[in-house]
């Protein structure tokens, strides 16, 4: 069975760094990837999808990486459940990056 993914997107936030409770390095960010063909309105549709890097992925997308910036995401899908006080339990669905190439910088208007 397979589970690998590639998503090739825009950084939405500024990612910064974190560390777990046992010193590991994570950041989290969400990468907005269109779609590749037009909604019933003739307009392209856009995903947000959220990213857990861990470690030395993290460092370098927390080190060179800014919102706006064109990146590609190799990983993984991994779901879990969350459970809330006086709520039924959610499903929630996380692309965990593997491996991560930089494409562009986003322009910056003078």
């Amino acid at each position: 069975m397979i589970n690998n993914s590639i998503l090739v997107g825009r950084i939405v936030e500024t990612p910064e760094l974190r560390k777990t409770e046992n010193g590991t390095n994570v950041t989290n960010l969400t990468i907005a990837v269109p779609r590749s063909f037009k909604n019933e309105n003739g307009k392209y549709d856009t995903d947000f999808i959220d990213c857990i890097l861990w470690t030395g992925i993290a460092e370098n997308v927390v080190e060179y990486c800014k919102k706006g910036d064109l990146i590609a995401v190799k990983g993984r899908l991994q779901s879990s459940k969350l459970q809330k006080e006086n709520i039924p339990k959610i499903n929630i669905l996380q692309f965990i990056v593997e491996k991560i190439s930089f494409l562009s910088k986003k322009e910056e208007k003078n």
